[in-house]
């Protein structure tokens, strides 16, 4: 004989997004949740940038959905985001890839392994973070989610980099900062 127990109704526990916090040096000390991290005080933490291209060798630029916290409605570089305590920052970019964009990186390769800035937006909102940039092979256009994007283009690098000369307050201050290391290191070659 089967008794039929009954079944107490448990809502999902939804996680708190988590980031990595860093010493000065970049080693990691701590956590705290990501809705808390980023205010007039930011703490140095972990993130990470990524630049997705097609078969073309065109980069994939997204602009910020108006619900960020910071820089909304600027264009950036294809996708940002925080690796959690514990995952490794390729798990991390294709996690966010496919969540903000709906696309999968056919490959990942780190381009700017040691990229480092802070910046202070308009309202004082300071982001201040160790942020290793990466390049994506991307096989498709992306399906963004509209809480991060509200647009996307596919440009060729030289665009990007006279944006980057001409207008950079349309971007992010991270990716003019990126723009400028690409530039120095010879990492993406544009003829003009």
């Amino acid at each position: 004989m089967t008794v039929a127990l009954p079944v107490e109704e448990v809502e999902p526990v939804e996680q708190v997004e988590q980031v990595v916090l860093l010493d000065a040096d970049g080693v990691p000390v701590g956590a705290m949740d990501k809705a808390r991290v980023h205010g007039t005080e930011t703490p140095l933490h972990l993130a990470f940038s990524c630049y997705g291209f097609d078969r073309d060798g065109r980069m994939l630029l997204t602009r910020r959905s108006l619900g960020k916290q910071t820089w909304p409605g600027v264009w950036t570089n294809t996708c940002c985001g925080h690796p959690s305590p514990g995952e490794d920052l390729e798990s991390a970019i294709r996690r966010r890839l496919r969540s903000e964009l709906g696309v999968e990186p056919t490959s990942l390769r780190p381009v700017l392994p040691d990229f480092r800035y802070r910046a202070v937006a308009p309202d004082g909102i300071v982001e201040n973070e160790v942020c290793p940039v990466y390049f994506a092979e991307l096989p498709a256009d992306p399906d963004p989610a509209a809480d991060e994007v509200m647009d996307w283009r596919w440009v060729d690098p030289a665009d990007f980099f006279r944006v980057v000369d001409a207008m950079p307050s349309l971007l992010s201050p991270w990716s003019v900062l990126q723009a400028g290391e690409l530039r120095a290191e010879g990492v993406l070659r544009v003829e003009s």
